[in-house]
C-alpha cells in the first residue's frame, strides 16, 4: 500500500514558493504526495514538482476537476464539451510532466453545473464520449484516469459508486477507471461495503477523508466498514488523506470550509498516517 497526503490543505497552485512541501510531507512520513492540477497552463511548474519529488523519493498522484462552466466534458454544447476535453487533456499533460501516476478527480463533468435535474440519456452520453477520448489520450501518456463521483451538493452526473461502474463500463478503456472517497460515499451510499464491492474490478485509487473534512479517524465515517472491504476486494494502491485548509479559493465553492477542523496542518498529517497505517497493519 501507498499512503499519501493531498498538498491541498496547504495549496491549490503549484509554484516555487510552494516547493517546501514536499520535504514536510516527505519528512511526516508518507511516500505519496497528491498533486492539485487546476491551472492546466502550468506544465514546466508541475516537471519542477516530479524532478523535485524523485529527488525526495515520493510517489506522485494528481487530482482535478473541470470547474469551469464554460469547459464541462459532459455538456450538450458542442463547444463547451470540446474546451472540457481539451481541458482533461492538459490536465494529463501536467500530471505527466510531474511524473503522476494517476489523476483522480470529477473530470467527467462540470464541479457544481447543475441543470436542475438527474443526467440526461444525451449528456451521459457525451460524457462517455468525451471521457473515451482523455482516455485514449492518458493511455498514450501511461497516466491513469481515476474518476471521482461526488455528493448531489457538488454533482449529478455520478453520485454513487454504481454510477461510476457503470460509466466506466461504458467508457470501456483501460486507462479509464474510477476512485472511491470515503467523504462523499458516506453522503450518498447506503451500505458502503456493497459500494466498495462495486468497484472491484475498476478501482484504482481511495481518498481517505474524515465526514467533515477533518483528521481521519476523528469523526463519524465506518472506517472498520471501509478497511474490511477493501481488503476483502484485495484493493493495494494509493490511499491518500484529502482534507482542505482554509485558504483554497478556487475550491471553496464545492469545500464549504469555513471553520478549522482540526488543531494544526501538522497534526491532521501525522495522526491521518498513523491511522492509515494502523488499519492497513491490522488487515493486510
Amino acid at each position: 500500500m501507498h499512503f499519501g497526503m493531498n498538498v491541498l490543505m496547504w495549496t491549490d497552485t503549484l509554484d516555487d514558493a510552494r516547493l517546501p512541501l514536499l520535504d514536510m510531507v516527505k519528512d511526516y512520513g508518507f511516500d505519496t504526495v497528491e498533486l492539485p492540477i487546476f491551472d492546466v497552463d502550468r506544465v514546466s511548474d508541475c516537471a519542477k514538482w516530479g524532478r523535485r519529488c524523485d529527488e525526495l523519493g515520493l510517489l506522485r498522484t494528481a487530482t482535478s476537476v473541470r470547474g469551469n462552466p464554460d469547459a464541462n466534458p459532459a455538456s450538450l454544447d458542442a463547444a463547451i464539451r470540446r474546451r472540457g476535453v481539451e481541458e482533461n487533456l492538459r490536465t494529463i499533460d501536467c500530471a505527466a510532466a510531474a511524473g503522476a501516476k494517476t489523476i483522480a478527480g470529477p473530470f467527467h463533468s462540470g464541479l457544481g453545473s447543475f441543470s436542475g435535474a438527474g443526467p440526461t440519456a444525451d449528456e451521459w452520453k457525451y460524457a462517455v464520449e468525451s471521457m473515451r477520448e482523455v482516455a485514449e489520450y492518458a493511455g498514450k501518456a501511461n497516466v491513469m484516469l481515476g474518476l471521482e463521483y461526488l455528493n448531489r451538493f457538488e454533482c449529478y452526473m455520478l453520485n454513487t459508486a454504481a454510477d461510476g461502474a457503470r460509466f466506466v463500463r461504458d467508457v470501456n478503456h483501460p486507462h479509464c477507471q474510477m476512485m472511491f472517497d470515503t467523504f462523499h460515499s458516506h453522503i450518498e451510499e447506503k451500505n458502503i461495503p456493497n459500494a466498495i464491492r462495486s468497484l472491484k474490478d475498476c478501482l484504482c485509487h481511495v481518498h481517505i477523508s474524515e465526514n467533515d473534512r477533518s483528521t481521519p479517524g476523528a469523526g463519524n465515517v465506518r472506517w472498520n466498514e471501509v478497511f474490511d472491504t477493501l481488503h476483502e476486494i484485495g484493493y493495494d494502491g494509493f490511499m491518500v488523506i484529502e482534507a482542505f485548509g482554509l485558504s483554497l479559493p478556487k475550491l471553496i465553492p464545492a469545500t464549504k470550509i469555513w471553520r478549522k477542523m482540526y488543531d494544526t496542518e501538522e497534526q491532521l498529517a501525522r495522526d491521518g498516517l498513523a491511522f492509515m497505517k494502523s488499519e492497513v497493519a491490522k488487515r493486510w
